[in-house]
């Protein structure tokens, strides 16, 4: 599968959680890219996101709900 693949699936996953009412509450970065957690009441979920695209996406998504949250 492509890089750009990849990404899409990343983008679509990060869209699917902000979508169903998900917040961003923390992101881990190393060398194997950046883990981010997401959290509705009770719920949490970990995306595991390695392409630089898809780490570029969720920055932007985040910087957007701190925005909305302001």
């Amino acid at each position: 599968m492509s890089e750009y693949q990849v990404f899409l699936q990343e983008r679509d996953k990060v869209d699917y959680f902000l979508q169903k009412g998900y917040k961003i509450t923390n992101v881990i970065e190393n060398l194997s890219g950046a883990f981010v957690d997401f959290e509705k009441e009770d719920e949490k979920e970990t995306l595991h996101i390695i392409t630089p695209e898809g780490r570029k996406y969720f920055a932007v998504m985040l910087i957007k709900q701190q925005k909305e949250g302001a």
